[in-house]
């Protein structure tokens, strides 16, 4: 009896020390995990420190001030009290523009006189154009003919650049170039598009706004130069190495590009006779191209057009993808406000139609 008792607790200890060795196996399987998931969030932080810069974090509290207007302007607008004015209605006339700027009439002549014609949006692809053309010839003489860029660039590009301790990389260099060109050439078919085909109502902006247009083309073009790696070619010039980034970047921009200007000339139709004479300056239902999915498919387009320059940077640029968040929010917010509009005043508006992306928003 004592022998089958003495059996029986040998062969429950045997089956505790097998739970136990289990048990420990497991622990230490957890830990290889922890240990490894650990190693991979540092490789992670220093990836993202080594990239992340001055100009990231400004592009990122701009989008987050964008996100807040958004919230802010569907909450609707804010009624008077005693005759006087709100500060949420006060941000609401600074937040829209043209169509959607409504009650205008209504505001004390001191604010009217802070607005401006909707159709000075010309002025920001002149300035774009211009700027960014600069820009684009300076990196091509330094990169290609192994000039200086002039004094006050340096200056900016080593306070704004990337960390000049990385490893310094043709291909980073041809995608700055590139996605420069890009932007340059952008600015060339909405300058055109302003001039020769889109028709302006008498809508207006506010003069903060139309600074901030000003000074967004300015800021922009001067972060895609600063992408470029701060340390120095020392004369050597750029060998042109396309990559698969490239390739796709580019056809995406050329797609999302075509898309925007079909949607611009189906606006601009909606105010011409068939002979192309402007016969009207009130707002229509477009239909047609992106316009069936989507109350704004040229604010879409924009995005795509960003998004695809991220692609072309080589898809790994924190910088860039902060001002592809920027863009985001900042057309949502123009298509928030045009899809409003769309609604209350055509009653028989598509209701399958979403403000700004396909089948989501």
């Amino acid at each position: 009896m004592s022998w089958l008792l003495l059996e029986a607790a040998w062969s429950l200890l045997a089956t505790a020390w097998s739970l136990l060795a289990a048990v420990w196996s497991l622990l230490v399987d957890v830990w290889s995990l922890l240990v490894t998931a650990w190693s991979l969030l540092v490789t992670a932080w220093s990836l993202l420190a080594a990239t992340w810069s001055l100009l990231a974090t400004a592009w990122s509290l701009l989008a987050s001030a964008f996100l807040g207007a958004l919230a802010l302007l569907q909450q609707g607008p804010a009624t008077r009290r005693g005759g006087g004015l709100e500060i949420s209605e006060l941000l609401q006339d600074l937040l829209r523009y043209g169509k959607t700027k409504r009650g205008s009439e209504q505001l004390p002549a001191w604010l009217r006189l802070l607005q401006v014609p909707k159709r000075w949006f010309t002025h920001f692809y002149v300035v774009s154009v211009l700027w960014n053309g600069f820009l684009l010839i300076c990196l091509f003489r330094a990169e290609f003919l192994g000039e200086s860029l002039p004094s006050w660039i340096q200056d900016m590009h080593h306070a704004l650049g990337r960390d000049s301790h990385r490893k310094d990389k043709d291909g980073e260099h041809f995608s700055a170039l590139l996605v420069l060109l890009l932007l340059w050439l952008h600015s060339c078919r909405r300058l055109a598009e302003c001039l020769w085909t889109s028709v302006f109502s008498n809508g207006v902006i506010h003069i903060v706004q139309y600074c901030f247009g000003l000074g967004y083309y300015i800021a922009v073009g001067s972060t895609v130069l600063c992408q470029v790696p701060t340390n120095g070619r020392n004369g050597k010039k750029l060998s042109v190495q396309i990559c698969w980034h490239h390739i796709i970047g580019v056809m995406m921009y050329i797609w999302a590009s075509l898309h925007q200007h079909r949607c611009l000339a189906i606006l601009a139709n909606l105010r011409k006779s068939r002979s192309g004479k402007v016969v009207s300056l009130s707002h229509s239902v477009p239909f047609g191209d992106w316009f069936e999915s989507v109350s704004c498919p040229h604010y879409f387009a924009e995005l795509l057009i960003y998004v695809s320059m991220a692609i072309t940077l080589g898809i790994h640029n924190v910088t860039w993808w902060c001002v592809v968040m920027y863009v985001l929010f900042n057309q949502a917010l123009a298509a928030v406000s045009c899809h409003e509009f769309y609604q209350k005043n055509f009653s028989s508006y598509p209701k399958h139609r979403k403000a700004f992306i396909p089948l989501v928003f």
